[in-house]
């Protein structure tokens, strides 16, 4: 693979990610379930979508200039995601992550994307 052709499978994977809503399951998750998730670290932890929901992170998570904090992958953690209630999501890993989400009151995703 050129070099090109790697920014160009980035910038896809990025863009793709931006368009889920920055992070989701591939199915609605049920309450007491948890399943493999994908969380879309490229901007730091700030949301999830779960099915059709947009869930916020409880404590937004960030090197303080918009990317994951040291120690998260980017722009894609691989985890697992518990849906406790309809308004609370945990997201964990194998490196020992935890961040807990809560239902947007609106159910909207966020209003802005990053670079």
């Amino acid at each position: 693979m050129t070099w090109r052709a790697g920014k160009i499978i980035v910038a896809l994977t990025l863009a793709a990610g931006v368009l889920a809503g920055c992070a989701r399951a591939d199915e609605d998750v049920n309450t007491g379930r948890t399943v493999p998730f994908d969380l879309y670290t490229h901007c730091g932890i700030r949301e999830a979508r779960i099915g059709s929901t947009y869930f916020e992170a409880e404590t937004p998570l960030s090197d303080g200039s918009g990317n994951p904090p040291a120690g998260w992958d980017n722009p894609i953690q691989h985890g697992t995601m518990s849906l406790n209630s309809e308004t609370e999501a945990i997201f964990t890993d194998d490196a020992g992550h935890v961040v807990k989400f809560r239902a947007r009151p609106d159910g909207s995703a966020f209003k802005h994307l990053c670079a």
